[in-house]
């Protein structure tokens, strides 16, 4: 099909191009870029090709506002999320306004959404995520889909939310009953991270010849020095680690190594053949052993590129993970430090344990070395802090990101949220850290130890729970007031639970409690208050009318006089005395905005760890429901760390920050999300946003308030849905704590 010339003006951005136009669906649309508009005659099945800005399908003429369709189409650089975010653009009330469209991911590249698109529907936007500055976006398809069809597959897969969605429609509910049909049509996930490597992390011919032949149009191709040090390894899994380097379908790489005088002569001969056969390969022989730290500083002095990747000497990169960072240091040559997503590797070659990351985390590097590999640094960095340090065996390598991020800005670390290491387990390649285990935890508790020395900081470091770290921040002497804004209504058992805990179990020195009373009517309500307003601690407010938790927390703010407030629900009781200090020591930081602190049920089981946007739609708690003795992913709910946002039910905010963001939403966010959109506005003032499990309470969820069971709650509820979708649509989809791979409809760090 030849395209209308309009397709190829110049100044557009965007490409067009057709891929076997379909007959049966003469759809015209528009196609708009950055610069310029063309036309289509087919959009069905086209190839869309654009750099870093939206790429927007006009489809105002095609009728397909309030219509059920699915959209697919085709990411050729393929994983398990889509590389663009896709959007439903409608004319509205104030101007034209966006709905986010969740696809959801086949494997091989696949994507598709199922949907009733909102009314006026006037085009489909696609933009890149990511940072991506160019994306081949191929086989988009538009397809009106039956009601009638879409509810007979709807029933088959899960009866319950179809019946659901059809008595909601019968009595006019219609977004509810569109809701409930949308989540009946999902079908069953994939199961197993086999299945995920096959479908997400596999590549094919045609993805290598793609590689291939995009590296060879590259003008500037970074030099990458991969330093490995190498002492009495097996030779197989020697090979195997040298194999992978060689077969890299980015060529514009060397391996330096550091033979560190192996007592097992296979090993320098396969070395010395090594060298022979790729020039790229360069091996320094040291005549005595000097440990980890040693050799690699051995292999870093035969390093000649811009770049240096850390590789063990029986470990496995896949085929693709230097071509990754290439192209991420292309796309950003400021960078100092790239990091990405790992898994490990038995005997037999199986995959398994990923270990899919989050972005840059400073609090959370304090406690663990989460980025481990595969990590790649500027040279001239690791040269300028000394290299890796003997002495510190076993965590050699934290002590050099410590020491790293002493230097590092955030804007130019990378996290690339792709498998591209994988850790060998098998018998034969044992670590220092799996020998000397209470040596390796030495050594990191005192790279921290020294961190806290060099910076100035009057804290602590102490070993935490699993031999993590743990940072003791130290408080402000005179500590600053803490003043404590507790919503409330009735239920005076639980109101005075959290009283007694505040005013007897917890040992800050400077604490006021601001009660902000909703219009309690029950006795022993109106006598508890009057009993607490003896204490001159404490202030009662009486703010009566319909409940509203971000305009009654604004109130008790504004009547507090603390530099710092928390806000604390009616519901939480205090499980030990320390748990303030741990806060406020936080909060008090000028980089910090918000602290939020661990809360349990009261049989044990965890309800907050932090707050994951996205999840469930808005936003959902971490790793909900998991035992009092579960560390969580990768130790995530043992150590201090940021996130996104924590749960108003114990915020803690300094005042000037909390003036300065705008306070709650009370207009727009009165009951749902109030929290998610005050700590979002933090962090896009920003400050971070630190979650801490050494502030540890128990919470009754909701008890005081109740459910969203009624037509008017549910209501408002999908009003502050839609609220927060509009005002942060872009960040709920993507979570720079959690992980694209992961799946959203819970945050329990799972591929399904």
């Amino acid at each position: 099909m030849a395209l209308p010339p309009a397709v190829r003006q110049p100044e557009a951005r965007g490409q067009v191009t057709a891929q076997t136009p379909s007959p049966a669906a003469p759809l015209r649309a528009s196609i708009r870029t950055g610069r310029g508009r063309a036309t289509a005659r087919d959009f069905t099945r086209i190839r869309l090709e654009f750099g870093a800005e939206a790429l927007s399908l006009d489809v105002a003429d095609l009728g397909l506002g309030a219509r059920w369709v699915s959209i697919a189409f085709k990411d050729e650089n393929h994983g398990a999320f889509s590389r663009v975010e896709l959007t439903a653009v409608a004319d509205g009330p104030e101007g034209p306004q966006g709905t986010s469209l969740s696809e959801r991911a086949f494997g091989h590249g696949r994507f598709t959404w199922l949907g009733r698109l909102p009314a006026g529907t006037t085009s489909l936007r696609l933009t890149p995520m990511l940072g991506e500055p160019a994306l081949s976006i191929t086989e988009f398809t538009v397809t009106v889909r039956s009601r009638l069809a879409l509810v007979g597959r709807a029933a088959l897969r899960r009866p319950g939310l179809t019946i659901q969605a059809l008595f909601w429609r019968s009595v006019g509910k219609r977004v509810r009953s569109q809701h409930r049909l949308a989540r009946a049509l999902v079908p069953p996930g994939l199961t197993g991270y086999d299945t995920w490597v096959r479908h997400f992390d596999t590549l094919s011919e045609t993805d290598r010849a793609r590689i291939r032949a995009e590296v060879a149009q590259w003008r500037d191709s970074p030099l990458i020095s991969v330093v490995m040090p190498v002492y009495d390894p097996g030779p197989t899994v020697l090979e195997e680690a040298l194999r992978s380097v060689r077969d890299q379908l980015y060529p514009h790489w060397e391996l330096c190594i550091a033979d560190d005088a192996s007592t097992d002569p296979a090993v320098p001969r396969l070395l010395a053949r090594a060298a022979a056969e790729e020039p790229r390969i360069r091996v320094a022989r040291r005549p005595e052993n000097g440990h980890i730290a040693a050799a690699t500083n051995t292999a870093l002095g035969l390093a000649r590129g811009a770049y240096v990747a850390f590789m063990d000497h029986d470990d496995v990169l896949p085929a693709h993970a230097l071509y990754e960072v290439a192209k991420a240091i292309r796309r950003e040559p400021e960078l100092d430090l790239i990091y990405s997503d790992e898994d490990k590797i038995d005997a037999e070659g199986r995959r398994f344990e990923p270990h899919f990351k989050g972005d840059w985390n400073p609090e959370l590097l304090y406690g663990q070395n989460y980025l481990n590999h595969l990590t790649v640094v500027r040279r001239s960095l690791v040269e300028a802090v000394g290299g890796l340090r003997p002495g510190f065996e076993g965590s050699q390598d934290h002590d050099l990101l410590l020491r790293l991020s002493d230097r590092l800005e955030p804007r130019r670390v990378r996290h690339l949220p792709a498998i591209l290491y994988h850790w060998r387990t098998a018998i034969g390649s044992g670590t220092f850290s799996d020998a000397f285990l209470a040596r390796a935890e030495a050594a990191r508790l005192r790279a921290l130890e020294e961190l806290v020395a060099r910076r100035g900081w009057p804290h602590r470091v102490e070993r935490g729970p699993l031999g993590f770290n743990r940072l003791v921040r130290a408080l402000p002497d005179p500590a600053p007031r803490v003043s404590v804004v507790i919503p409330t209504k009735d239920r005076a058992e639980l109101l005075r639970v959290v009283l007694d805990g505040l005013l007897a179990g917890t040992d800050y020195p400077d604490i006021e409690v601001v009660v902000v009373d909703n219009g309690s009517t029950e006795p022993s309500a109106l006598a508890l208050l009057e009993q607490a307003a003896a204490d001159p601690r404490v202030r009662v407010l009486a703010r009566p009318g319909p409940f509203n938790f971000s305009g009654l927390s604004n109130d008790g703010a504004a009547a507090a006089s603390g530099p710092l407030l928390l806000f604390l629900n009616n519901d939480i009781a205090i499980a030990e005395p320390g748990w303030l200090t741990e806060m406020a020591s936080i909060a008090v930081e000028p980089a910090v905005g918000a602290v939020g602190a661990k809360l349990s049920y009261p049989d044990g089981t965890l309800q907050h760890g932090g707050v994951v946007l996205g999840v469930g739609g808005v936003a959902g708690h971490s790793h909900p429901d998991i035992g009092p003795d579960d560390p969580g992913y990768f130790g995530r709910m043992v150590i201090a760390q940021e996130v996104s946002a924590v749960t108003g039910a114990c915020l803690m905010i300094r005042r000037e920050v909390f003036d300065q963001v705008g306070r709650f939403d009370a207009e727009h966010l009165a009951v749902a999300f109030n929290d998610i959109d005050l700590c979002l506005r933090v962090r896009r003032a920003g400050y971070s946003v630190i979650w801490t499990p050494h502030a540890a309470l128990t919470h009754h969820e909701s008890k005081s308030r109740g459910k969203e069971d009624t037509p008017e709650k549910r209501a408002r509820f999908e009003a502050e849905v839609a609220t927060m979708t509009e005002r942060w649509g872009p960040e709920l989809r993507n979570d720079p704590y959690y992980n694209p791979n992961l799946a959203r409809a819970k945050a329990l760090f799972r591929l399904w």
